[in-house]
């Protein structure tokens, strides 16, 4: 029978993490919640700068903002990876990386990848990449100028990111990011107010507000994805705190029945000595 200390000290620690893992199933969870409320709040703005884009842009092209630029644009899809910082990631980085390589060629394409941990498994395939950024720590205000610069230098960008389906489910995609920000806008209701050159004055001129309002939508695109593929992370740990969680529940129970057993057994050895020094007395 092991001492009854040993016991009772690995069935505090095991009680810790009991308490730990909830804890951190209950942040994850926190994430989650206040990611959604952000996602659908952006989805809100992004319909109305589209009720106005829509009515001054003179063609169907979406042209990343660059419209009155005189820069000449890279002919290469630039590909977006956006992966997590590491720990308590799971696989999912894995898959990305590996679907993103499924569609790499180096003379067609150039990568940017978000995240560390992306970084190094790109870096370990031997894989270049023209640009790394660490993934925002914050889940508000999120800065995406730096990956909206590089887009805007390329003829058109593919985003491989993280997808949240479910708390028990997340899988990865990839949307092509000019297509993505277009057919946002084709579910946009028509809006009540005629916005036009006849009713409004446009400072400095019509083809610059269209430009911001490109830059604009497309920098909201690229916060969502970015926060889709946070709220796929903070699912993944949720379920890996709560399987986590579950298992040292049972590892406590299973302890505490152990502990209670040392408990009886030393009661019961001590009852023994106490009897045969009994015996031994009256003999």
């Amino acid at each position: 029978m092991r001492q009854i200390n040993e016991v009772a000290a690995e069935r505090d620690a095991m009680h810790t993490i009991v308490e730990l893992t909830s804890a951190f199933e209950g942040i994850a969870s926190m994430h989650i919640s206040q990611i959604k409320d952000q996602v659908q709040n952006s989805e809100l703005f992004f319909a109305e700068l589209w009720k106005i884009y829509r009515q001054l842009r003179v063609d169907e092209l979406f042209r990343f903002g660059r419209g009155q630029s005189t820069a000449k644009v890279i002919n290469k899809e630039l590909m977006i990876l956006i992966t997590s910082e590491g720990g308590l990631s799971g696989d999912i980085d894995e898959k990305l990386v590996n679907l993103a390589l499924s569609h790499y060629n180096k003379d067609k394409n150039d990568i940017v990848v978000v995240g560390r941990h992306g970084a190094t498994r790109l870096t370990q395939s031997r894989v270049p990449y023209i640009a790394s950024f660490r993934l925002p720590e914050r889940d508000r205000n999120i800065n995406v100028t730096p990956l909206a610069l590089q887009v805007q230098k390329y003829r058109s960008t593919t985003v491989f990111y993280q997808s949240y389906i479910s708390l028990m489910r997340q899988d990865v995609k990839s949307i092509e990011l000019g297509s993505a920000v277009t057919q946002r806008g084709k579910t946009v209701a028509e809006g009540q107010e005629i916005i036009s050159e006849l009713t409004y004055i446009f400072e400095p001129s019509t083809y610059e507000v269209v430009d911001y309002l490109e830059r604009s939508m497309m920098q909201i695109t690229l916060s969502e994805v970015i926060l889709e593929s946070k709220l796929a992370q903070y699912a993944s740990r949720f379920k890996a705190m709560s399987a986590a969680r579950d298992k040292a529940d049972e590892s406590y129970d299973d302890l505490k029945i152990l502990y209670s057993r040392a408990q009886r057994h030393q009661k019961d050895e001590r009852l023994k000595e106490v009897i045969n020094g009994l015996r031994k007395a009256t003999v």
